[in-house]
């Protein structure tokens, strides 16, 4: 997913987890994303607004205090975070540049890692807890213009199963949502987008759009003490449309 995608499906799920009265933290990388979500926070239970780049150890390390000494520890996280340059994104993979690789991998890949590790402490004082991150079909099959972000997927739903091994032993269950387009104002400007929404209402098992609110009930099931025995997994929420081979 690009630009308003991943965003929506993290407002999807911020909102199923709030409406179930879940305590939320929400993070955002630079002024220019504190606008949106403060706004969200707002409707959300008050929850919590606070600055963290997560391509930064120190940062991640300070949210974490931050947290311990607010709640003492936490119950879940979810990674909504996914970054690759545009021009990165258009023509073939084979001409992306090592600069463009290492951003798309630390930015969409590595920073799930890095927060997953700084959390556990946290996770270990409430006993155990889930980690939830958003990935996309295109980091199993090739999508025309997904490029470097969908090599950054996969590596991310490696990630998730390493990190699933990893930590199973302290109760901490890692897992992927793979979710399919969702149409935005901001996801309507991408290049083919509009054929990409039709391809899914026509080929899609259910024939129909994707809900945000679909998206965010998926990962409230995911955070929740319901998927207790899931763990490294990748669930998809796309209306069965992963199943095809068209």
């Amino acid at each position: 997913m690009r630009r308003g995608q991943q965003a929506q499906s993290g407002v999807g799920i911020a909102q199923s987890l709030s409406l179930q009265g879940a305590q939320l933290a929400l993070t955002y990388q630079s002024e220019r994303l504190e606008e949106n979500v403060r706004s969200l926070g707002s409707s959300l239970n008050e929850a919590l607004i606070l600055k963290c780049d997560l391509s930064v150890d120190e940062n991640v390390r300070a949210l974490m205090a931050h947290l311990s000494e607010v709640w003492g520890g936490i119950d879940f996280l979810v990674h909504a975070v996914a970054y690759a340059r545009s021009e990165d994104l258009e023509g073939g993979y084979a001409k992306t540049p090592q600069s463009g690789f290492d951003l798309a991998m630390s930015v969409s890949a590595y920073s799930f890692t890095r927060l997953v590790r700084e959390a556990a402490p946290l996770f270990q004082k409430n006993g155990g807890g889930s980690a939830v991150t958003l990935s996309y079909l295109g980091g199993q099959r090739v999508l025309p213009g997904y490029n470097v972000m969908g090599v950054a997927k996969a590596a991310l739903e490696s990630s998730v199963r390493y990190l699933a091994n990893d930590l199973g032993p302290q109760n901490i269950r890692v897992n992927a949502l793979s979710a399919g387009p969702v149409s935005t104002l901001a996801a309507r400007s991408i290049p083919h987008f509009g054929d990409l929404l039709k391809n899914v209402r026509e080929k899609a098992p259910l024939r129909r759009d994707l809900d945000p609110a679909e998206v965010g009930d998926a990962a409230l099931f995911l955070c929740s003490s319901l998927s207790r025995a899931v763990t490294g997994q990748v669930l998809f929420v796309d209306c069965g449309y992963s199943i095809l081979a068209c």
